[in-house]
């Protein structure tokens, strides 16, 4: 038996790179389905929110004089563009599988509406939220507090390319120490902890929604994350 009943896993856009330095590599998404099939088919439910870095950045375009709110809304595309691959990954481990995203586009996704994303996971569907808020200035990170509140998920995996937390930044530093856990305020508080952006903590914290933050890159993790094993760093 699962030890969560329904999960949310955040991925960011980097994710969907796998080898390239651009756009969506199609093997590495193949694997990350069969990786949420696995999950699935311990008896976790499981929503997915998708972000767009390896697409576009709204919060970059800025910086080079496009205006932020314009940014932000081809940021929400990409994510869209991400969560239809994976989507398409999915069904093709004959998982089925829904977008519901929050900008309607109603030839390649649903709209979002809470009940209809609860009743397709209790459906045995993997749900993938697109589309961000829906609003600029909001991050795909504080997208996936929202939604796993709104939904009730138990737990929000945020997928990463390390291990877990440390307490400084690994790649930088060879005695950086990974973390098994830690509070929420200190993970606000910590300017070497940017795993989340703070809004999105500061949510989880309000609702009490613990995030456990992992590597995704290894196989079997999710599954191991769905079921309570011992990996990454449990943020609560």
């Amino acid at each position: 038996m699962p030890k969560y009943k329904r999960v949310l896993l955040k991925l960011s856009g980097e994710t969907f790179l796998g080898k390239r330095q651009y756009g969506i590599d199609p093997e590495f998404t193949q694997w990350l389905a069969k990786e949420i099939v696995k999950a699935k088919k311990a008896g976790t439910q499981v929503a997915v929110v998708v972000g767009g870095g390896n697409i576009f950045r709204g919060e970059k375009a800025a910086e080079h004089g496009l205006e932020r709110t314009v940014g932000d809304y081809i940021g929400m595309l990409a994510t869209i563009m991400n969560s239809l691959a994976l989507q398409a990954a999915l069904e093709k481990e004959n998982q089925q599988t829904r977008v519901l995203s929050a900008i309607e586009i109603k030839d390649v996704a649903e709209p979002y509406i809470r009940r209809r994303a609860v009743h397709h996971m209790e459906q045995n569907r993997v749900v993938i939220f697109a589309g961000g808020t829906g609003n600029p200035y909001f991050t795909t990170d504080t997208t996936a507090s929202l939604r796993a509140l709104e939904t009730k998920c138990d737990i929000i995996l945020k997928a990463t390319k390390v291990d877990g937390v440390y307490d400084k930044d690994p790649y930088k530093f060879k005695d950086a120490k990974k973390l098994d856990h830690i509070p929420f305020k200190e993970a606000i508080t910590d300017k070497q902890i940017s795993v989340l952006d703070n809004s999105a903590i500061s949510l989880c914290m309000d609702h009490k929604i613990p995030i456990l933050v992992f590597n995704l890159n290894k196989e079997n993790n999710i599954q191991k994350a769905v079921s309570g094993k011992k990996i990454g760093t449990l943020i609560f």
